[in-house]
């Protein structure tokens, strides 16, 4: 089971960008997948949580309104759509499964996602 992440870089403030994972090993479409950061001297923090059939969204409140995740099943990929950047978006950003269903213990825990990816790194600078 592989977790693949790209399409992080380096935008000025106010620009977007589109992270996307590609899983590989095994289909994820029954899978709850998420989107976490990690900025530099800081724990990991959830981003955004979409459910997998029904396309049930969470996002951190930092980033409402700004940032979209999607999914396409048939790709076993998920995305990240990032818009209206912030210099406080600069982190490394990571894609995870959980290993549960969406109504099973938080979808914002690191704990309860079994898989991740190597992390994209997303720059916004002034």
């Amino acid at each position: 089971v592989q977790l693949q992440a790209s399409g992080g870089g380096l935008v000025q403030a106010g620009g977007s960008l589109r992270p996307s994972c590609v899983a590989s090993g095994r289909t994820f479409s029954g899978d709850v997948m998420g989107w976490f950061r990690q900025a530099p001297g800081k724990g990991r923090e959830s981003v955004a949580a979409i459910s997998s059939t029904l396309g049930v969204t969470y996002y951190a409140d930092s980033v409402k309104g700004r940032f979209t995740i999607f999914r396409d099943n048939a790709k076993n990929t998920v995305y990240l759509q990032m818009n209206s950047l912030k210099r406080e978006d600069t982190a490394v950003y990571y894609c995870a499964v959980k290993t549960m269903p969406w109504g099973w213990r938080s979808n914002t825990e690191v704990e309860n996602f079994g898989f991740w990816g190597q992390g994209t790194l997303v720059t916004v600078s002034s």
